[in-house]
């Protein structure tokens, strides 16, 4: 089964339920598609080497062959590329390497070369393996890195995918495939505002979800009331805790030191269970 677990921003609690969830299941596979910047590895003990390279094909122009048309440059909707007069400019950071302007070009000058913009690591200790994908400094374009790093996911375990904050393409990368969703929502306006917008694209993939509830006691219940009202299952409450932040920012997992949270996420483990079958 693949658990992705999302939020509409950043802060809301999304690595800390990914990273316990994985942890109480014990024999799991956590894959941490938050490429800009993948922290799930400060929690383990996991050494990680290498496992691929990341990269996109970028185009290469043969000017002895182009035509100058700009068909290409008007194809492309990113504006990778910049036509003038005899002149073509390539912005190879702006590619998303989808080929077109090398399917549109009449004068066949185009081809490709490979252009690295990331790579995945991996690494395992005491039954949990930990896959992130990390994008190179000064990259703008996160999405091949999570399709790539989602390619080393093992179907035949428990996987648990901590997806990146927002609800753009990256976000939609990551959560696209799996089989159920755990959103982490803080109970504020701001985290009801991005919670709807989470759910409104949930519900164009056909992707089930539940929420968990992220420091319930503090703020107000907008967040409860908008699940009741919609029929959304709130999957755990978790509240605020002192002795939480103080063990992340030592980047040890609460589950690991009180048997109390790691009652709640084993709780949370066996609703996604339930809901999801």
């Amino acid at each position: 089964m693949i658990v992705s677990v999302a939020s509409g921003k950043g802060g809301t609690g999304k690595t800390t339920v990914a990273t316990n969830l994985a942890l109480v299941v014990g024999d799991a596979q956590l894959v941490d598609c938050d490429v800009e910047e993948p922290n799930c590895h400060i929690f383990f003990d996991v050494p990680l080497r290498k496992v691929a390279d990341v990269c996109v094909q970028v185009p290469v122009v043969d000017l002895g062959r182009c035509s100058f048309c700009g068909r290409c440059a008007e194809f492309c909707q990113y504006n990778a590329i910049a036509v003038f007069g005899e002149k073509v400019m390539i912005f190879e950071e702006l590619c998303h390497g989808c080929g077109g302007c090398k399917l549109v070009c009449p004068d066949k000058a185009i081809h490709e070369k490979p252009r690295r913009i990331g790579v995945v690591e991996r690494g395992a200790d005491d039954g949990l393996e930990l896959v992130q994908g990390r994008l190179d400094v000064g990259e703008p374009i996160a999405s091949p890195i999570i399709r790539e790093t989602k390619r080393f996911i093992d179907r035949n375990r428990f996987v648990v995918v901590d997806a990146p904050p927002g609800a753009g393409c990256p976000a939609i990368a990551a959560i696209r495939d799996t089989d159920y969703c755990v959103l982490v929502a803080e109970p504020t306006p701001l985290g009801l505002h991005d919670l709807k917008l989470f759910v409104e694209l949930l519900r164009v993939f056909s992707t089930p979800f539940g929420v968990v509830i992220n420091r319930c006691d503090i703020g107000s219940d907008v967040i409860e009331a908008y699940c009741h009202e919609n029929g959304i299952p709130v999957l755990s409450r978790l509240p605020h805790d002192r002795e939480v932040m103080e063990l992340y920012s030592r980047g040890v997992p609460i589950s690991k030191k009180s048997s109390a949270w790691r009652k709640k996420f084993l709780e949370l483990y066996e609703n996604v269970l339930g809901v999801a079958r």
